[in-house]
């Protein structure tokens, strides 16, 4: 590696890890922002999703959280329907003496603001990196994806969300017309319908709900530990189908403890090229469907174990035709002292008449939240495989591969984090790609 490659991210490491004064609840109480939820976090009264003990509002559907039962002002506990003090109904937002069944509208009492819609929310995240490879990679700075959420009730218990990005290009101002600076795209597009915990129907385009870090990290590099996806999911892959465009059912019930969670979904399967979804229709009128399940018991609290099974029929641009079949399972404990993440998939594929292929993939990444410096520092380790036969059909730009990284990530404040790692990966037929690599990921 030139010197230069070093002294330049040695200089930009240290800059960006110099102390921030003012610290957030997060940071103070030794948390790092994307696992503080984990810690007993504040629950959403509209998505039942469970945020920051420090957030103002929701980090999935923007709503304004509430500091507490706003009849009596008691505390509340995450997953509380009825205050505990008073008997409110945590879930519909409003103040009121006595519980309110979903099917009965609240009176208006005196004061009472009523909400209005649609209530628009956005934020976003964004990421700089810089790469002193040794081999396989560019060297440099690169600027990383603009990511933008936007989110809004339309209606009592109807809810849109998007998220859009911007990626600088590599072929910018080539060709003729010459190539724009960034490619835009639209990752997610949903508008869900909420008719209880138990029953939540969804249409659009999703991050396929076959794979934990692909249905819980999305485009915000800042939410993971890592710089870096896996590659069984990296976005722009082949081996799992990152988007999915069509309907989902989901849910969740109490189940004795174990708080067990469904997706069920049937939509546009991969278009001809496999690694995107088919956003314009389905190619040859063979819809995916899929079944996905997890549970998250009470205790030990922050465990989640799920699998989920996957079928489309897909049509290259050749015009052969395979039968898919994905089989995937996930363990994951993210109590960061320690975070344990696992998953493995199954892919296989059948031609009509003619060749059967099964590919596998797998990693294990952990980290661990250092008790010292003010309990900002994350180390972390991840090795991954991923096994690809010769001569497989479908996965023709997808390499044979296994390797590691291992890092640390700093939080420098409640919605910026440092990170620094070393990758060693060797891939079938390609140069082994390995190096330094260090990256400034935030929220806002």
């Amino acid at each position: 590696m030139r010197l230069s490659g070093w002294l330049c991210l040695m200089v930009w490491g240290w800059s960006l890890a110099m102390p921030v004064p003012a610290m957030s609840s997060a940071v103070e109480a030794g948390l790092s922002p994307e696992a503080e939820v984990t810690q007993g976090g504040r629950l959403c009264s509209k998505c039942q999703h469970e945020n920051r003990p420090s957030a103002r509002f929701c980090a999935q559907c923007g709503t304004k959280l509430q500091e507490g039962c706003l009849q009596c002002q008691g505390g509340v506990v995450p997953g509380d329907k009825f205050c505990t003090q008073c008997g409110a109904d945590l879930t519909s937002g409003k103040p009121s003496g006595e519980p309110r069944p979903d099917d009965r509208p609240a009176p208006v009492q005196a004061g009472e603001i009523q909400p209005t819609f649609p209530t628009l929310k956005i934020g976003g995240f964004s990421d700089t990196v810089f790469a002193a490879a040794r081999r396989g990679a560019p060297s440099g700075f690169n600027l990383g994806q603009l990511t933008l959420h936007a989110n809004s009730a339309l209606a009592p218990k109807v809810y849109f969300f998007s998220e859009l990005t911007l990626t600088a290009r590599g072929d910018a101002g080539t060709g003729s017309p010459p190539a724009t600076g960034f490619n835009a795209e639209v990752e997610r597009l949903i508008v869900r319908f909420d008719h209880s915990d138990q029953w939540k129907f969804s249409l659009g385009r999703y991050h396929t709900p076959i794979n934990w870090w692909n249905n819980t990290f999305h485009h915000g590099l800042w939410l993971q530990t890592t710089i870096d996806r896996p590659q069984m999911t990296r976005f722009g892959g082949q081996f799992i189908p990152v988007h999915f465009i069509g309907a989902l059912v989901e849910g969740s019930t109490p189940a004795q403890g174990l708080n067990l969670n469904y997706n069920l979904g049937v939509g546009n399967g991969r278009g001809a090229v496999v690694s995107r979804g088919g956003d314009a229709g389905d190619v040859n009128n063979n819809l995916a469907w899929l079944v996905n399940l997890f549970v998250k018991p009470d205790r030990p609290y922050g465990l989640q174990v799920g699998g989920s099974v996957y079928r489309d029929v897909i049509t290259l641009a050749s015009g052969r035709e395979f039968r898919e079949w994905i089989v995937a399972g996930h363990l994951v404990w993210l109590k960061e002292t320690p975070e344990i993440i696992a998953e493995y998939a199954h892919v296989k594929h059948k031609e009509k008449g003619g060749v059967n292929a099964s590919s596998h993939a797998y990693y294990l990444q952990v980290a661990y939240r250092l008790p010292w410096g003010e309990k900002r520092f994350k180390p972390y380790y991840r090795y991954e495989r991923l096994r690809i036969p010769t001569g497989e059909p479908v996965f023709t730009a997808t390499p044979d591969l296994r390797g590691s990284i291992i890092g640390v990530r700093y939080d420098v404040s409640d919605f910026t984090a440092l990170k620094l790692e070393y990758r060693h990966l060797t891939r079938r037929g390609l140069l082994p790609l390995s190096g330094l690599f260090g990256q400034v990921s935030y929220a806002f």
